[in-house]
This record gives C-alpha cells, structure tokens and sequence, in this order.
C-alpha cells in the first residue's frame, strides 16, 4: 500500500478547506435577507386630526430601525420612511 506524502496531504487539506469555504459563501449567500416590511411602519400622531406626529417605528427603506418618540392610539400605519444615512 502506497502511503500519501507531506506535500500531497497538504494540498488536500487546502483543497478540503477551500471546498468548505466556497460551501459556507455560497450557503450565506442564498440566506434569505429580512427586508423592511411596509405595514410595520408606523407614523404614531398626537390626536385623531393627525397633524403632530409624536413617534415614529419601523424600518426604512434601507433596512435602517426607525424608532422614536411616543406610541399612541392615532397612528397610520404603511409605506416606506425615507432612508437616512448612518450617524458619523
């Protein structure tokens, strides 16, 4: 029986682990991503007139958590907040 020398070995452990990490790319690749969902989007207002908005939760459009202010019983909720640049 013929026995796999140093160098061989290590070009199959090479080659294991690069099938691996291909595996393991592809694999985070196809993961499904969580996208803003528009009806959990809430623009919360201060009264039934709905002209002073006092919060706001969700998501915008970019997938960035908007979350602020005062949750209460007048709220409309839908649609896509704008997207605002991360803080420096």
């Amino acid at each position: 029986m013929r026995r796999i020398g140093p160098a061989a070995r290590l070009r199959f452990f090479f080659a294991a682990l690069t099938a691996g990490a291909a595996m393991l790319g592809s694999a985070a690749l196809l993961a499904p991503s969580s996208e803003a969902a528009p009806g959990a989007n809430c623009i919360y207002y201060s009264d039934e007139s709905h002209t002073t908005v006092v919060g706001k939760y969700g998501r915008d459009c970019c997938n960035n958590p908007i979350a602020w202010g005062t949750k209460t019983q007048h709220y409309e909720c839908g649609g896509c907040f704008l997207c605002t640049p991360p803080p420096p």
